[in-house]
Parts: structure tokens; C-alpha cells; sequence
């Protein structure tokens, strides 16, 4: 994970934690590990485009308009790389 998301992950898991204690039940917890272990993955194979997805994503939210590649283009890139 990022610097920058450490206050997102100790929200989310102090949270769970809490309900936890309140309701016996430790899914949530697990559910809030098992999410952030995947980020934490993404984030060490490459930090900076995690940045980029965290940066594009601010973006999207805040209504602006950020350029696309149509999914066939996607798609052909996928199957180029992968040799077919």
C-alpha cells in the first residue's frame, strides 16, 4: 500500500475491528484484510501506476472527463502481448 493510503487502511480496519467486537463476528475483518492484501499486491508490482489508477480514479469522481481506450483496442493488446 501507499503512504498516502495508510489512513484509508487503518480506518477501514479499525472499523471492522469494532464491529466485530460488537457483533462476534470477524468476516468483516477478514473481508477488510483480504481487500487490502490485493492492493498491497498491485501496489508492489508497480507503485506508480497504482498512483496513476489512484489519480485517474480522483478524477472520474470529481466529474472530469479523462481520455479512454475503446475495449476492442484493449482487447487486440491483450491478444498481441499474449502472442495470438
Amino acid at each position: 500500500m501507499l503512504p498516502e493510503e495508510v489512513g484509508e487502511f487503518d480506518s477501514a480496519w479499525r472499523g471492522a475491528l469494532s464491529r466485530a467486537a460488537e457483533t462476534l463476528d470477524l468476516d468483516e475483518v477478514y473481508q477488510v484484510l483480504d481487500d487490502w492484501h490485493s492492493i498491497a499486491l498491485l501496489t508492489r508490482a508497480d507503485p506508480t501506476a497504482h498512483r496513476r489508477m489512484l489519480q485517474a480514479a480522483r478524477r472520474v469522481l470529481a466529474g472530469e472527463a479523462i481520455p479512454t481506450v475503446p475495449r476492442a483496442e484493449i482487447d487486440a493488446l491483450i491478444q498481441e502481448r499474449l502472442g495470438r
